[in-house]
């Protein structure tokens, strides 16, 4: 019994039997595998390498995003030119629309950045009065 797929040309190819764990088929004749890249590491079969995110990708992650929102921001103030009135504590003014909500925006989150920092001050605070109550805490005491 021969497989017919097998001849190239009148030239028998002879390749092993995959075996039944493996996910990758053969390679063809001639092909080399992929070399790895400098400083990456080996992969293990039927195991996926852990790689945590590095502060640079975080970086640049946190940029991609505030690129596109800033896109949309733009998008944003482009689409909504119309003026309006806007009477606040007694005085009145007229201004785009797109601006008057990109300033309640930006005030709302100032408002939250200031109870957001008030609460983690205050929970500083209780760290360092527990850690003053028990100085034995946290210094390497043998056990």
């Amino acid at each position: 019994m021969s497989d017919p797929s097998a001849y190239d040309a009148g030239t028998a190819t002879t390749q092993p039997p995959p075996s039944p764990d493996d996910s990758v088929p053969p390679s063809p004749r001639g092909s080399v595998p992929p070399a790895l890249a400098p400083g990456e590491p080996a992969a293990r079969p039927g195991r996926r390498a852990a790689r945590r995110p590095t502060r640079i990708s975080a970086l640049r992650t946190g940029l991609i995003a505030g690129l596109f929102v800033l896109i949309l921001l733009v998008i944003f103030l482009i689409q909504n030119t119309a003026t309006v009135q806007i009477s606040f504590l007694g005085a009145h003014v007229r201004m785009s629309l797109a601006v008057a909500l990109l300033i309640a925006a930006i005030a709302g989150a100032l408002l939250m950045v200031v109870a957001g920092t008030a609460r983690i001050t205050q929970l500083r605070r209780n760290l360092r009065r527990a850690r003053r109550a028990s100085p034995s805490e946290g210094r390497g005491r043998p056990a």
